[in-house]
């Protein structure tokens, strides 16, 4: 099979709702379990065969730069694309676009998550599709958008749907394979959405499946999901002695 061996992580958000903390440490140098949520996301792309990584950093991004450093500490190398300004999650990846030719890995570095990239990028070759999502089933979905599935194919995204159209309760967890040709729906220098903008065009033409290759998943957006992540994390110990 094919292999990928470049990935986009999302690493410039300001982490408002998380402040006084992110006053001080940009919100992917919070720690859980006394390890910054994006190593794990370093980590657990390097498992999947990622030699190189493109941090995209903006808010505190030099305090990232001198944790993470040329990543052979971690057995990467990191790049860094740097936003003067918030571009959103697609505008951030398209100032990278210089970085990437071919099939590629992104995710958000703010998030704690166990994903299988070899089984996405399995299913991604085979369905040909242009993208192609890691999906999380839970069971409660509130403040969360549903994704509406048929045949390992996204039909389309509900932002956090009523209770009367709940008709799913699958959500997207932030860990993608995509194509060198979605830069070309991404403007550039403006701010753009990925989730928003991107994905529900790739879905109307029927480029976008989603793969369920998520075991632990812990978004850390507010105090309670990060004190979730300290305390339920358990993945952790394949990387770092307990």
């Amino acid at each position: 099979m094919k292999s990928v061996t470049k990935a986009f992580v999302l690493a410039g958000g300001i982490g408002t709702r998380l402040r006084p903390f992110t006053y001080e440490i940009p919100k992917p140098l919070l720690p859980v379990k006394g390890r910054p949520i994006l190593e794990y996301n370093i980590r657990n792309l390097a498992e999947h065969g990622v030699k190189e990584i493109v941090l995209g950093v903006g808010y505190k991004g030099d305090l990232i730069k001198e944790y993470f450093g040329d990543g052979s500490s971690f057995g990467v190398k990191i790049k860094y694309s740097r936003e003067k300004k918030p571009l959103g999650t697609a505008g951030a990846l398209k100032k990278a676009e210089r970085y990437f030719k071919d099939t590629f890995f992104m995710c958000n570095g703010d998030e704690i998550k166990d994903v299988n990239y070899s089984k996405m990028l399995s299913l991604h070759l085979r369905k040909s599709a242009l993208g192609t999502l890691a999906l999380k089933k839970l069971n409660n979905i509130e403040q969360f958008g549903v994704v509406e599935i048929k045949n390992n194919r996204i039909l389309r995204f509900i932002e956090k749907p009523k209770p009367s159209e709940i008709k799913s309760k699958v959500v997207s967890a932030g860990a993608y394979v995509l194509e060198p040709d979605v830069f070309k729906l991404i403007p550039k220098g403006k701010r753009y959405s990925i989730e928003r903008q991107v994905f529900p065009k790739l879905a109307s033409e029927s480029r976008l499946y989603g793969c369920f290759a998520v075991g632990q998943w812990f978004p850390t957006d507010t105090f309670e999901r990060y004190e979730r992540a300290i305390k339920n994390t358990r993945f952790y110990k394949r990387w770092f002695n307990a």
